[in-house]
């Protein structure tokens, strides 16, 4: 969580290097994962429709059409927060299923300490400020999940 936080990049200026070159956004700041970087990134932005334990956020400064959707809970879903900081690798596990449980036992923690309490219902018209990593699939549609999260 503290290296996450520590690396995290604003978004827009993520969303910019981004737009620029991807290669080059991905050296800068992010890790190298198995479709594309990971990115640890950090925004504040209101809080729009919440369907499947996601919730669309708008946030200021980002370029026109970028979808931003944040995990919330129940589920809490991929390895990113395995594979955000670098530090943790197949070669540390004796097999792909101790790997894989490394990723769910990060996430149940996320569950646990960053959305454990959070009221999902009300969150919609709220602004949110997020801490958190993405693995860059589509350029325009980030799914990120928090390893910190606030509700203003």
């Amino acid at each position: 969580q503290a290296a996450i936080e520590s690396a995290a990049v604003d978004a827009p200026t993520l969303a910019s290097a981004i737009t620029t070159d991807k290669a080059a956004a991905g050296e800068q700041y992010g890790k190298p994962g198995s479709v594309g970087p990971i990115f640890p990134v950090k925004f504040s932005g209101v809080v729009g429709e919440l369907r499947s334990g996601l919730a669309t956020v708008a946030v200021a400064g980002l370029p026109e059409g970028l979808v931003v959707r944040v995990q919330t809970g129940p589920a809490v879903n991929g390895t990113d927060v395995r594979d955000a900081t670098g530090t943790i690798s197949f070669g540390q596990f004796t097999n792909q299923i101790e790997y894989q449980d490394a990723g769910a036992a990060l996430n149940d923690q996320i569950k646990a300490q960053v959305l454990g309490n959070l009221d999902r219902d009300s969150l919609s018209g709220k602004t949110i400020e997020v801490v958190g990593v993405f693995q860059l699939i589509n350029p325009t549609g980030w799914l990120v999940t928090p390893v910190r999260m606030g509700v203003q």
